[in-house]
């Protein structure tokens, strides 16, 4: 079911107290609504909707869905959302530099091995020799904003091959995804499930892959309010044990492949009824299964990659010098790696 508004904006403060991920049930007072994008990695969040798992917990959940990262975070400091899974980017660091937002666990990684985030080049960029990320020297390089995910993975590469794109900030996914395919653009890098057709369809070409740059990278991290994480703490264990469930479903069956056929089949229709849902599902399978990148388990968080993403938003000016890891992350939730 689909929340298309809320409440009001409120204001958020919080601090943390400690106790263990994996306790009781918690009781929920009102419906939980939860930020996704209609993407595979966000899978979890939909099986563990769709399997009770949050009904188990007491958890009566919502979702809202949104096109980029940015939003989401914002809706989370406003209160329009309760929890989300998403990227870090300048703004989400912001919100918890104002007390407003907490990162409580882990989600999508890139993990050797496993099919993750790739490179692309429009076909024009491509027949003119743009074959390599190093060779998107000058070229332009879509991001939905400047700050985001997408903007540091960009710049990785970047510095990586000593090359200086131009960075191109289209604010929807959707508006990148006609921007590249009509050549308006010239390269871009997103998750294998939306790569893959892309790549296929002849008017995309795939040229690298992200974790070549980042090859452990916290792709993205389970959120709430900074409110939510002091205040509601039983109410975010409950949810993130929930979310676990769903992530070790979500691995089981499509990135470790250890899962039945006949599990793998239903937890793939499962997640049809969010991701290319336009689509018919034979013509959408092929996607949701050969796109599928690790979720960590437990919602275990990385904090090598988050952070070497806060050191570059604080070595681009886009975040104050003064952010810790304390000031993005609630480290008592889950397992810190």
């Amino acid at each position: 079911m689909q929340l298309i508004q809320r409440r009001q904006a409120m204001a958020l403060l919080g601090g943390a107290a400690a106790a263990p991920l994996f306790a009781g049930p918690a009781r929920a007072a009102s419906t939980t609504v939860v930020g996704a994008l209609r993407f595979t990695s966000h899978a979890p969040n939909f099986i563990a909707f769709e399997r009770g798992y949050y009904d188990a917990e007491g958890l009566h959940v919502e979702f809202k869905f949104f096109q980029a990262a940015q939003p989401m975070a914002v809706a989370i400091a406003s209160g329009d959302a309760d929890f989300a899974v998403t990227a870090i980017s300048g703004g989400l660091i912001s919100l918890a530099e104002k007390g407003a937002t907490k990162v409580i666990g882990g989600a999508l990684s890139e993990e050797p091995g496993i099919d993750g985030q790739m490179f692309l080049a429009s076909d024009a960029a491509y027949q003119a020799g743009v074959t390599a990320p190093g060779k998107l020297g000058g070229r332009s390089f879509g991001v939905t904003q400047s700050g985001s995910s997408f903007h540091y993975v960009g710049a990785q590469m970047a510095r990586a091959e000593g090359i200086a794109p131009v960075f191109r900030p289209l604010q929807k996914v959707g508006t990148l995804i006609g921007a590249l395919k009509s050549g308006q653009i010239d390269s871009w890098a997103i998750v294998p499930h939306i790569a893959k057709p892309l790549a296929a369809s002849g008017a995309v070409h795939i040229i690298g892959n992200v974790s070549d740059y980042l090859p452990d990278f916290q792709v993205t991290t389970v959120f709430t309010s900074a409110r939510n994480a002091a205040q509601e703490r039983q109410k975010s264990q409950a949810f993130l044990r929930a979310y676990a469930r769903g992530a070790a479903d979500y691995n089981a069956a499509l990135v470790d492949r250890t899962a039945d056929p006949e599990e793998t089949e239903a937890v793939t229709r499962l997640i049809h009824k969010y991701v290319y849902a336009d689509q018919p599902y034979e013509k959408a399978k092929p996607s949701i299964v050969n796109g599928s990148m690790r979720i960590n388990p437990e919602a275990r968080l990385n904090k090598s990659s988050v952070m070497d993403q806060l050191n570059w938003y604080k070595s681009e000016g886009m975040v104050k010098d003064s952010i810790t890891f304390e000031t993005l992350v609630d480290p008592s939730y889950v397992e810190i790696v």
